[in-house]
């Protein structure tokens, strides 16, 4: 069974860019955000052909000096499945992109 070894963090956070560029934090343009970079991150890596199911998570958050704290967790098969995760950030908000692959039999 193939292993997870991501190497797209600089993919997704290239795709973060180009979504949301150097725009300010508008919170009507959220939702098309995360809309958006969780679709193209899942076109990327199927695009990929890879036996792996994928799980991508986005948040987007404005800086307002508030504090910002994630985590993810899994129960999984630690020698075949993977995780990536990327903070992207401009000047208005933060951006944090969560990707996990599980591996398929085949």
């Amino acid at each position: 069974m193939e292993e997870y070894n991501s190497g797209d963090e600089v993919d997704f956070i290239q795709l973060q860019r180009s979504v949301i560029g150097g725009a300010d934090y508008i919170q009507s343009k959220v939702n098309q955000w995360t809309a958006s970079i969780v679709e193209q991150s899942l076109t990327h890596l199927v695009k990929q052909g890879r036996p792996f199911k994928y799980i991508v998570n986005c948040t987007i958050m404005q800086k307002s000096g508030a504090g910002l704290h994630t985590a993810n967790s899994c129960y999984w098969d630690t020698a075949t499945d993977g995780s990536c995760t990327v903070r992207w950030e401009n000047r208005t908000m933060y951006c944090v992109v969560s990707v996990f692959a599980i591996a398929v039999a085949l």
